[in-house]
């Protein structure tokens, strides 16, 4: 007898149908998987057959032939194990196969027949709703994830003893129901506070701006200048996220496998990858490719500490995502495009011995050794760094006698305010969220100066030596100062506290 079970397979941050089609015959009793099966797939044949036994079910001492569908679509992981395993039972008359074309399962199952949890739940919960599936069927731990998409019935269930009789009494059962609210400023917390960082006021404007455009910003500063105490303390003045926003991010890792039975991801991520982290693991990569360390950012930060201990070739995969907003991974059999619209947080030393321009301790590098240690970042990149901050080291009486700064409670009310201006602004822009997202056109349109402000901007350019990427920047920070001033024109004082955010350009 022949059944047909829906699945699907992820592609990049979406999914694809997959027919699962299992035929009982005779012949010798054997299990067959065709339809490009990876190694996790072939290997269900086992899992498979243990655990419809441990389950009171009896397995067919038949030839049994699985078709994976299309069968020119690579299928991966053990997801597939519980529609084989439904496919089976079907085709050798042991469940009802009437709800079988309503319903997408997914699942991986244990010897012992129950469900175990898989990853990319949520991109298969979206295109299942695409593909007309009125309901699924998935590990329990998976069904929160699943619910997030609404109008599609999704029922969480333990093992493969409930999934036969669900499909024999579907009635009884309730779908999992989601919980679609976004938490409220005042119950996040944050452990990091900015209020605990002394002077540096220069530094901490520029984290304001950057959090209030999603600007780019890197930190130059002698060790123990307070770089990395600053950028880690973003996070807790950063913006709410919308929905929509939270809804990509808990797509990323669901793929990545990262949500571990949580719902949606309500908070900004913030990953530091380690200096020694290769191109593959920055951008993505794989045979069936994963999202790396810049999507797992999407909305959120990627602090890379020690900028210019990253090897160089590593830094230039960062290039095109900057500018794009995603990364294209292409493989010999497929390619997919995963989302990037992440801010770029960096600090490094500015030399080798880490003490050039310090006001205490004398560099010991010489110009040479200086030269070397700046070309590991390239000018293109540079400029796509829209805020470059010299951090000084505290003077002694700083360190002692500095009242408490700015809490980030405060900071971030009025990066709040200045966010919700910019998306006011954009709101018939599907692909722009914040300024430093803004193309020419929009510059052109919300960064218009007045002539004062065209002879600074010319001389900046001019002195500095920058390029047309490196002024359009200024411009979209120059939009974010005067948000922040709650200002409808940029006036002189936002560009030129813009332009003074580009003076590391050219450091040596």
């Amino acid at each position: 007898m022949l059944a047909r079970v829906w699945s699907a397979s992820v592609l990049g941050i979406n999914a694809v149908q997959v027919g699962v089609e299992v035929d009982v015959a005779g012949g010798l009793p054997g299990i067959v998987v065709v339809g490009l099966p990876d190694t996790a797939v072939q290997e269900s044949k086992e899992r498979v057959k243990a655990a419809l036994k441990n389950s009171g079910y009896s397995f067919p001492m038949r030839k049994i032939v699985v078709n994976l569908t299309p069968a020119d679509l690579r299928k991966e992981g053990p997801s597939f194990d519980l529609p084989i395993s439904i496919g089976i039972l079907a085709a050798s008359d042991q469940v009802d196969p009437m709800l079988l074309g309503d319903f997408l399962f997914v699942g991986e199952v244990s010897l012992d027949g129950s469900l175990r949890a898989v990853s990319g739940v949520l991109p298969i919960a979206a295109s299942a709703k695409k593909m007309g599936i009125s309901g699924m069927v998935v590990p329990i731990e998976n069904a929160q994830e699943a619910a997030l998409v609404k109008g599609l019935a999704v029922y969480g269930l333990r093992n493969l003893t409930e999934v036969g009789d669900f499909l024999a009494n579907p009635q009884q059962y309730q779908p999992a129901i989601a919980d679609r609210d976004m938490p409220k400023p005042t119950e996040v917390p944050f452990k990091l506070d900015l209020k605990d960082v002394k002077g540096q006021q220069h530094a901490r404007r520029a984290l304001e701006v950057a959090a209030a455009g999603g600007h780019n910003l890197i930190f130059v500063g002698s060790p123990g200048s307070g770089k990395t105490l600053l950028a880690r303390r973003l996070p807790s003045i950063l913006p709410d996220l919308s929905f929509q926003e939270a809804l990509e991010i808990t797509q990323v890792y669901s793929v990545a496998g990262l949500l571990k039975g949580k719902g949606l991801v309500c908070d900004r991520p913030f990953r530091s990858p380690h200096h020694s982290a290769s191109g593959p693991a920055l951008v993505g990569g794989g045979s069936f490719p994963k999202p790396g360390e810049i999507s797992l950012a999407t909305h959120g930060i990627l602090f890379m500490d020690e900028l210019t201990e990253f090897k160089r070739e590593v830094l230039e995969f960062l290039r095109q995502p900057l500018e794009d907003g995603f990364v294209s991974i292409s493989r010999t059999r497929q390619s997919v495009v995963f989302p990037a619209q992440f801010t770029l947080i960096a600090s490094t030393n500015p030399c080798q011995c880490g003490y050039y321009g310090d006001s205490i301790q004398p560099c010991t590098c010489t110009p040479r050794q200086r030269e070397q240690y700046w070309a590991k970042l390239s000018g293109p990149l540079m400029d796509r760094i829209d805020l470059q901050v010299a951090v000084t080291r505290l003077k002694p009486e700083e360190i002692m006698r500095s009242p408490e700064g700015e809490s980030s409670e405060a900071v971030r009310s009025r990066v709040q305010a200045a966010r919700q201006r910019q998306q006011e602004r954009f709101q018939a822009e599907a692909q722009v969220n914040c300024n430093a997202q803004m193309q020419a056109r929009h510059i052109r349109q919300w960064c218009q100066l007045d002539e004062a402000s065209r002879n600074l901007l010319e001389a900046a350019i001019k002195r500095l030596g920058l390029s047309a990427r490196a002024t359009d920047r200024i411009l979209k920070v120059s939009r974010t100062i005067a948000d922040l001033a709650a200002e409808e024109t940029i006036k002189t004082s936002h560009l030129a506290e813009a332009v003074q955010y580009r003076t590391l350009d050219r450091m040596t």
